[in-house]
Order: structure tokens, then sequence, then C-alpha cells
């Protein structure tokens, strides 16, 4: 781990990998809970870095970090969410080929896969999640959509996300979903947020579609 000051009071944490990033989040928000945390206003993890905001010391706190002992984490450790989805998204055909595969394969092994959120991002509500292994990485498409849908399930490098909100978006699109990832009327606003299981559950397609182009 290395520890990076930012202003007089942020501290930058750079790990190794996902894991390690998931498991020193999990740990952070273990011990905000528990009290036994320096206040922090903020805990944001990345791809491969946590921040944390408003540190009274963030050099001392650093220093304590080394003494930690990070838990692996379990899947007991994480909430779980289950995401409806219909795999009939306009490259799933594409990622097919990608994988050298059928697109009802595709839609085996995304739907077999459990996920992780490793961060959020892009568009409030919008999680990076991570589980898929390094053979079925995708590529963004050479030219991205002007116009994606609200709902899309897509995939883009090491991730799998879900559009929170129609955008302009370059990810291969593998179906739609009609779970809604942000709500501010909530209680918690976000439906995934770092650390959460995700699985995707294949449903019939609906009556009404909305056709990317």
């Amino acid at each position: 781990m290395r520890a990076l000051p930012v202003g007089a009071h942020g501290l930058l944490l750079e790990l190794d990998t996902a894991d390690e990033v998931g498991a020193l989040h999990a740990e952070l928000l273990r011990r905000a809970t528990a009290g036994t945390l320096p206040p922090v206003t903020e805990i944001v993890p990345a791809a491969r870095t946590v921040f944390l905001d408003s540190l009274d010391d963030p050099r001392g706190f650093a220093a304590d970090l080394e003494t930690w002992d990070l838990p692996q984490l379990t899947a007991a450790d994480r909430p779980g969410v289950e995401i409806p989805v219909v795999y009939d998204g306009p490259d799933l055909a594409d990622v097919a080929a990608l994988w050298g595969t059928t697109p009802d394969e595709v839609v085996r092994r995304h739907a077999a896969t459990t996920f992780h959120v490793a961060f959020c991002g892009f568009a409030p509500g919008f999680g990076y999640l991570t589980g898929l292994p390094e053979e079925w990485h995708v590529p963004r498409r050479a030219t991205p959509r002007t116009r994606v849908p609200v709902g899309a399930v897509a995939l883009a490098g090491p991730y799998t996300g879900v559009y929170p909100r129609s955008s302009p978006g370059g990810w291969q699109l593998i179906g739609r979903t009609d779970a809604v990832l942000w709500d501010p009327r909530r209680e918690n606003a976000a439906l995934l947020t770092p650390g959460t299981r995700v699985h995707f559950v294949p449903r019939d397609r609906a009556r009404d579609t909305e056709t990317v182009r």
C-alpha cells in the first residue's frame, strides 16, 4: 500500500489489486460504523485506490494503517443484489464472437458469474462491476453510440455496468433491465454501492422493448 497526502487533510491509498481495494474499503467502513476510525467526510474507492478526506492527521493515519491486518472478504461480508435481465442486447452476437462461443453461452456465463461493485462513477448510480475472468474481457465499441437507453447492461474491458439513465456510451450492450439504479427518493439512492455482490438473473423478453441504434 502506498499512501499519498492530498492537500492538508486528504489521503490517497494506492493498492495493487481490486481485491485489496475491496478489503480495505470494507475494513474502513467497519471501523467507521464501530466508531474506531478517525472522523472523515468521504471514503471513496476506485479501481486501485481509496481516498479519504477531512483527516486531522493524514500522515499519522497512514502510519497506523501499516499495522492493520485486513481480513479477506467472503461472500457473507458483502450485501447482495439480484438484477433481472433480458439478454437481447444489440452487441450480444459480437460479444459471443469475441468469446468464441454462442449468444446463449454468453448469457449462461454472465448469469453464472458473481460480480462485485468495485467502485462507482460516470453517472449517479453507475457501478463498475468486476468478476469476469480476463479471457472474457472485451473492448469498447470502435464507434460509441450517441444514445444508450436507461437500464442497458453492458461490458467493457474487465467491467460489467448498467446504465442508470440514457446517455452516450461505447460499451458492448448485451441486455437490459428495469431495475432502478438511482432513485433520490429512496433512503439509499444508489442500488449498487462499492462492495455490493451482484447476480444477473435472466428473464423472458418483455412485450415492450426499446430499440438501440
